[in-house]
């Protein structure tokens, strides 16, 4: 009995590991997506995962939000720090704060 429990424990952490990195590439695509349509460059190696909870989706499902943090550049040398929220795999909500365009 405790083998079984002691395998499904790892089989869980072995899922929530490759569903964690899964998540992250999303991340990654959608603050490029987001940084990409504000003129701004993603810092690809600043995208981290602050927070993980748990909520209900539209049907009622629950699900993992994750919650990422991440960093943008409009001129190579200054950074701002944004963030996104998904839900599954769906965004839910994103925050990039005011900033100046570059003057060239």
């Amino acid at each position: 009995m405790f083998e079984i429990l002691l395998l499904i424990i790892i089989l869980f952490i072995g899922w929530f590991w490759s569903d964690t990195i899964a998540k992250r590439e999303i991340a990654i695509y959608v603050g490029r997506e987001l940084a990409s349509r504000w003129n701004l460059q993603l810092l690809d190696e600043t995208v981290s995962c602050k927070k993980i909870s748990f909520a209900r989706n539209s049907r009622g499902q629950v699900q993992i939000v994750r919650i990422y943090e991440f960093e943008v550049s409009a001129d190579g040398r200054t950074r701002l720090l944004c963030s996104l929220q998904l839900l599954g795999k769906q965004l839910q909500s994103w925050d990039i704060p005011p900033y100046l365009q570059p003057v060239h």
